[in-house]
């Protein structure tokens, strides 16, 4: 099919163009307004008690949970007569707002001293954006403009859920285009001392629209069925970027080889012609290859119930479907249009002109080379090279077994970001949690004689627990076992023929081990009535159960992906479990080090990020099923050339070496350009687990590209010699029936196994 494809782009490859541009006239337009389709959050199970809770609450009793806090401050007492007067105005005012519902305030709550600060100057109003008329982030600018600053004597901040969500997106796509300002410009220098011509260095990077176009234009689709994550659009960015210019990187590298190897000329069109086919088939192979493996990795994560991973699995799908298909298809249309100068504008030779250097002469063997010597001096030593290598990576990756999860929240964002800064003083300076309430829905509550002694009774329990501020329900307010207030004017609407619903306000931070203590706590008290929880950390509590029953399923389905397309690649079973353990040592060191750093704050002050003392949960499960997929990039790039090698001479030490010396100089290209797009997402960024998320990647492809790849695999496939390609003959049958290869293998038996390190 590659060859069928390939012949058919050199022969016609101006009809392939066209193709190519009357789909990004298409799909561009449609691509482009993703944005305003795209959803913040969804960190959150859909099924799970918490989510089922916040929707009876809102079915059974017309109340939604806040996402609204408007922090107010006087200058003086907040109880003083003017503050009063503009506070309760400010109220008024918030609650004629159409869209807006669930107002409470302090001065509308009977002074509840959970809304007041401890030094008396602060106060907070609550209320709800609707959200079942569209985004209700799009409502956030004119809200801090009619509400936000200066009102009456007061000063007022927005913040909430809702606002925290704007400024999330707002200061996402800011750092997305910046990110692509840097990495675009400092690629293409990559790119020019990797090839040297100006030509061959602008074709990776003209691969990059159609890819990024293509992605934007199936998420589109997709968001309109569906939820998807703004995220998602980050993240198919970083990864489309370096799949993009990895995948052309190999299609180029082996077409220049491939004309070079047959003494082709390169202003002769048949011959430019051969080699695009033969970089298609070889190459082109490769590439397809590690797109699936891609994106089986990126489809682990629709295991999980939550819209953000699903998202990601989306996008990644997306993204390298597009790279694969811009590189086997635009690739070859740009090489057969602009081949004959592809070396053109070669800004090395004009320095070694100018240097007084002789001109280069490209090498016809791989038997040189900075890569190739490394691999024979690892096979020399292959024991103590890979002792000291797993036991560096072991070590670096102990941290992890200390690691404390929990999910972004609003010290996430920019210091600079005023939600952030509200809901920093509301965690600072007032004794309770009230934006952040846990809601416990009763069911079964009738008009019975008894009823309202039941819920005190049961509020009073609840109050007892350690962890609870205070306690609300229809009968009253409830402070360690006590009534501390009377029901305030809307306690009636907390009760009726439905059930009740009673509000507990938390004096611990939600996203915390204390947090999930407290809603493990409630869920375990008696009551008299069928209950559910929801709120903050009960959505958090929902949502660690759901990774962790998810995870097994993604763990396997990548393990058993992986390990079958590598079979059906190699025919071996000895490799693809070296390339999953591999994998797996690399990761442990990288998920380590992001422990060290930003959970236990060791160097995190030059990342400036707050330690919040836990990791983001989704972080390590992101990285673990991208970085699985990226990782086999080099992986079968690299194994694609070595079996190439061992079918034509027999030498599985030769096949190594000379492998790698042929591989190597690209790998580390590509190595370095993805981590140019990472770096540049990790300079950029200002969301807190997005930088934990670039520093990961960052530190992964190092390891993988120049360790794992430089050091251990060699030194694997030299201890294992011959087994490398030894499978049982039932598996060898069902390869030669089925299984993939660059090139014919060879007729008869190989050559008998030579010594090549001595």
């Amino acid at each position: 099919m590659l060859v069928r494809i390939a012949k058919a782009i050199v022969g016609k490859p101006k009809w392939f163009l066209m193709g190519i541009i009357a789909f990004l006239a298409v799909a561009g337009p449609l691509g482009g307004s993703v944005v305003d389709k795209l959803v913040n959050g969804g960190f959150e199970d859909a099924a799970a008690e918490s989510s089922v809770a916040r929707e009876r609450l809102q079915a059974d009793f017309g109340v939604a949970e806040p996402n609204l806090v408007l922090l107010v401050t006087s200058k003086g007492e907040i109880d003083s007569s003017d503050a009063t007067s503009a506070g309760t105005e400010l109220t008024k005012r918030l609650a004629a707002e159409p869209g807006i519902g669930n107002v409470l305030s302090y001065w509308t709550a009977n002074k509840n001293p959970a809304l007041k600060s401890r030094d008396g100057t602060s106060a907070l109003v609550l209320a709800r954006v609707d959200d079942s008329a569209g985004d209700p982030t799009k409502r956030i600018t004119d809200l801090r403009s009619e509400f936000g600053g200066e009102q009456d004597g007061l000063t007022v901040g927005i913040g909430g859920s809702v606002a925290a969500s704007f400024d999330t997106d707002d200061t996402i796509q800011k750092n997305l285009q910046a990110m692509e300002l840097i990495a675009l410009p400092v690629m293409f220098l990559v790119l020019l001392l990797v090839f040297g011509s100006l030509v061959s260095a602008t074709l990776p990077l003209i691969m990059v629209l159609p890819m990024v176009v293509g992605t934007l234009f199936i998420l589109r689709l997709i968001a309109g069925v569906t939820d998807v994550s703004i995220f998602a659009m980050n993240t198919a960015t970083v990864i489309g970027l370096g799949l993009a210019v990895d995948y052309s990187l190999f299609i180029v590298s082996r077409y220049r080889e491939e004309l070079r190897h047959r003494g082709g000329d390169i202003t002769n069109k048949a011959d430019r012609s051969e080699a695009i086919v033969a970089a298609v088939r070889t190459a082109g192979r490769t590439v397809v290859f590690s797109a699936v493996t891609v994106a089986l990795a990126s489809a682990a994560l629709a295991v999980f119930p939550l819209v953000f991973l699903r998202s990601i699995a989306y996008a990644g799908i997306a993204v390298s479907g597009f790279a694969a298909l811009s590189a086997i298809i635009l690739m070859p249309t740009l090489l057969a249009l602009f081949g004959s100068k592809i070396n053109s504008l070669d800004l090395r030779k004009g320095f070694r002109k100018l240097l007084g250097r002789p001109a280069k002469v490209s090498a016809d063997t791989p038997d040189e080379g900075v890569w190739y010597r490394i691999a024979t001096a690892v096979m020399r030593f292959p024991i103590p090279v890979a002792t000291i290598v797993v036991a560096v990576l072991l070590l670096l990756g102990s941290p992890f077994l200390g690691a404390k999860f929990s999910l972004p929240d609003d010290r996430q964002l920019p210091a600079s970001a005023e939600s952030r800064q509200v809901q920093t003083t509301v965690r600072e300076g007032f004794d309770s949690r009230e934006a952040d309430v846990l809601t416990v829905v009763a069911g079964g509550v009738r008009d019975e004689a008894g009823r309202a002694a039941q819920i005190q009774s049961y509020a009073e329990q609840l109050s007892r627990i350690d962890g609870v501020a205070s306690v609300t329900s229809s009968v009253g307010t409830f402070t360690d076992g006590r009534t501390t207030a009377p029901p305030n004017p809307g306690a009636a609407a907390m009760a009726n023929e439905n059930g009740t619903f009673l509000k507990v306000a938390p004096d611990v931070e939600p996203y915390s081990a204390e947090g999930e203590r407290l809603v493990a706590d409630l869920r375990a008290a008696q009551a008299p009535w069928p209950v559910l929880i929801t709120g903050t950390a009960a959505a958090l509590v929902d949502t660690m159960t759901a990774l962790d029953d998810g995870l097994p399923i993604a763990l396997l389905f990548i393990g058993l992906s992986t390990f079958l397309l590598l079979f059906l690649f190699t025919g071996s079973i000895l490799l693809p479990f070296k390339a999953l353990l591999l994998n797996l040592l690399s990761l442990s060191a990288t998920f380590g080090a992001m422990v060290w750093i930003f959970q236990e704050g060791n160097l995190a002050s030059l990342f400036g990020v707050e330690v919040t003392g836990t990791t983001i949960a989704i972080t390590p499960i992101l990285m673990f099923c991208l970085l699985f997929g990226l990782s086999m990039d080099y992986e079968v790039f690299m194994l694609s050339r070595i079996k190439e090698e061992y079918e034509r001479t027999g030498d599985t030490r030769l096949a190594v070496a000379r492998g790698l010396g042929r591989t190597g100089r690209i790998v580390t290209a590509a190595a370095g350009l993805m981590m140019v797009v990472t770096i540049s997402n990790l300079i950029t960024t200002e969301i807190g687990f997005q930088v934990m998320f670039g520093f990961g990647l960052t530190l992964a492809l190092f390891m993988d590209a120049f360790v794992v790849r430089g050091l251990l695999l060699p030194a694997f496939m030299q201890l294992a010699g011959r087994a490398n390609w030894w499978a049982p003959g039932p598996l060898r049958r069902l390869h030669r029936r089925f299984g993939l290869s660059e090139e014919p293998a060879v007729v008869g038996t190989p050559v008998k196994e030579k010594s090549l390190v001595g």
